[in-house]
């Protein structure tokens, strides 16, 4: 259990005694805070590295003024201290020498705004970042300044509407360089669930300069209020269709994937024998995407965030470089080799004569986001399956080192499914796909067929993917 106390010894002259990591991050705090020596610390009894549940040594909690020049309110600052390499002994992180990343290169920042009355700051965001933390940890995925996390409940576990996250660089704390690398601060900013949809569907950034707009949604400091009621669309019905349609229809789409509850049928022929892998029946044991195919979706999904002049999908990648030299966390998601498929592999790839998709309502809801923010500007899109390893990209004609062709539109690695649409066909499953976008209740199950393409889309309820048979 957490364990709330003053920091000491930074008031004392005890500074030296500090582990270099823990003492930079310190130091940039001090410049912040020059009168909060010893600021209030949510601190983990047990420490991580010696089996406690919780990643982050301390967060601490500092009494921000806030700007009247700019209008910033009077708020709650919170920083954590954990997902940088705080000690360069390895006992949390791997030591990679001073150029690079420390830990995973960065700390998480939160304001809350102060309620009228409050002497002492809640506890409740420590938690809350501990639980990014442990999820970074477990997964070793890393965050990025726009990235979105849904959280699907009220970040203080109130009746708020305020029940999702948008990442950003915070505004005061300056990146700070330590002997174990640098080290960057993310805010962590509370959206409402239509906030969140917007930054899925156009981007997070975006969305993060609309919340800076406007005073009660953040301020130019993206300050979360737990009270907040009114989504910014609410606030300015004009942003929707001024801003984020408009910006989707310029700018397309950052989001590349999502994990989703999705299967997919080859329904040119029955499977003739175990190694056909056609279809990944939900609730049985299903096949394993081979490591190469693991990392060139998750490369995919990498360089999907990136603005390029032109989406590529990275080659599949031949076996480990090297066996002997162990790879870092944060090469976790990058491809290991950037050799071309060899000819054995090629005899891996089936091409498919008619497939049929299956969505739940959630994943089915943004197949028109992959339409138009995606494959209208020349990307890809990928639904990664969260009950094993089925996969669906679906890739534009100008997305380079797809296995799927216009000549053979359909094709498969395994449970991995690759469709290349091209843009006619495009346009003419957005005007079919219509009622997907819209605000109204869907009556499922609901089904989109096109002979002519050989193709059958299926949304069908959350309970069809949790039983165990399909």
């Amino acid at each position: 259990m957490d364990d709330l106390r003053p920091s000491s010894g930074v008031a004392a002259g005890l500074a030296p005694l500090f582990p270099p990591g823990l003492q930079a991050i310190y130091g940039e705090c001090r410049r912040l805070y020059p009168d909060q020596a010893n600021p209030l610390q949510v601190t983990a009894i047990v420490k991580y590295w010696l089996g406690g549940p919780d990643p982050l040594d301390y967060i601490s909690m500092y009494r921000n003024v806030g700007c009247p020049a700019q209008d910033v309110l009077e708020h709650w600052h919170y920083i954590s201290l954990g997902l940088s390499d705080l000690y360069g002994d390895n006992r949390v992180h791997e030591f990679t020498g001073p150029e690079g990343p420390s830990g995973f290169g960065f700390e998480l920042t939160f304001r809350l705004k102060r309620e009228a009355g409050e002497t002492a700051p809640p506890t409740w965001p420590a938690e809350l970042m501990q639980g990014l933390a442990r999820y970074v940890f477990q997964s070793e995925n890393t965050f990025c300044s726009g990235d979105h996390i849904s959280w699907h409940s009220p970040l203080d576990n109130s009746e708020s509407r305020i029940q999702h996250m948008l990442l950003t660089e915070d505004p005061q704390m300056q990146p700070v360089q330590t002997p174990f690398g640098h080290v960057n601060f993310l805010q962590i900013v509370g959206v409402c669930a239509e906030e969140l949809q917007a930054a899925q569907q156009w981007n997070g950034q975006g969305i993060l300069d609309l919340l800076r707009g406007l005073h009660v949604a953040g301020g130019p400091w993206l300050i979360t209020d737990m009270r907040r009621g009114e989504t910014i669309f609410e606030i300015d019905p004009h942003l929707q269709q001024d801003r984020v349609d408009k910006g989707i229809e310029t700018d397309g789409s950052n989001l590349s994937g999502v994990s989703a509850k999705c299967v997919w049928d080859d329904l040119s022929r029955p499977p003739e024998d175990e190694d056909d892998s056609r279809s990944i029946c939900i609730g049985s044991q299903p096949r394993r995407l081979s490591d190469k195919d693991t990392e060139q979706i998750r490369e995919a999904l990498r360089k999907g965030l990136e603005i390029n002049s032109k989406s590529v999908l990275p080659p599949i990648s031949s076996q480990r470089q090297s066996h002997d030299q162990p790879q870092s966390r944060k090469d976790s998601l990058e491809s290991e080799s950037s050799a071309a498929i060899v000819p054995h592999e090629l005899v891996r790839t089936r091409q498919l004569e008619s497939v049929h998709l299956k969505f739940n309502q959630e994943s089915g809801t943004l197949l028109p986001l992959c339409l138009r923010g995606r494959l209208l500007h020349g990307r890809h899109f990928t639904y990664k399956s969260i009950n094993g390893d089925t996969a669906i990209t679906f890739v534009s004609t100008g997305v380079e080192g797809a296995f799927a062709t216009e000549e053979h539109p359909y094709a498969a690695h395994g449970p991995w499914l690759q469709i290349l649409l091209t843009e006619e066909f495009v346009e003419q499953m957005l005007r079919d796909l219509q009622d997907l976008g819209s605000h109204d209740e869907i009556k499922l199950p609901k089904e989109y067929s096109w002979p002519d393409k050989k193709l059958k889309i299926s949304v069908l309820p959350d309970c069809v993917f949790d039983s165990p048979l399909q």
